[in-house]
């Protein structure tokens, strides 16, 4: 499915034939009107037309000596329905390994012992590593702060803000008053 996106967009990806299918929604036109309209050679518009048509966007229809283009209406929004459905757009990305980012800001803000170099400053890479320290955590288990700032401290010296973040991202939960956490 990924294939027919890339066709897709290609034909879709020339300012002339986004332009043609402007004019076709308007009204039917032959490949000299559209020249004219456009400014463009009849065998310059005829190509644009074919890449149109291999993608099911035009069709023609013979009037007399000409053919005549109009937009298929019915087949763009089936594709667009069809080529944007959640299924084809997750699997336009199926041999894309979704854990890359994240082991690449973890092997950035990590030594070798595991612990954090610093904690980053960006929410973005500090999610990436919040959500890699709560791993250290059973769900639902209790655990007190004394024993929370024990497993942090393996990873940063400053568990004040490793554990406040953690809460502000609602990857654990606290007690009103401290005292007990938890990983849901």
């Amino acid at each position: 499915m990924s294939e027919e996106l890339v066709t897709f967009f290609k034909a879709l990806a020339d300012a002339n034939r986004v332009k043609i299918l402007g004019l076709l929604s308007h009204k039917p036109c032959s490949v000299e009107e559209l020249a004219a309209l456009l400014d463009l050679k009849p065998p310059t518009v005829s190509h644009h037309l074919a890449k149109l048509a291999q993608v099911g966007l035009v069709v023609a229809r013979a009037d007399g000596y000409y053919n005549v283009y109009e937009l298929n209406e019915k087949a763009l929004q089936n594709r667009a329905r069809s080529l944007f459905s959640q299924e084809n757009l997750a699997a336009a990305v199926a041999d894309v390994d979704m854990d890359a980012y994240d082991r690449k800001v973890i092997g950035d803000y990590s030594r070798k012992d595991g612990s954090l170099k610093t904690i980053p400053a960006q929410r973005k890479k500090l999610e990436v590593i919040l959500r890699h320290v709560v791993r250290d955590f059973e769900p639902h288990k209790r655990y007190s702060e004394k024993k929370v700032n024990d497993i942090l401290g393996r990873y940063h010296e400053d568990t004040a803000i490793l554990r406040r973040e953690l809460v502000g991202y609602g990857l654990m939960k606290r007690e009103d008053g401290g005292g007990n956490y938890w990983r849901e």
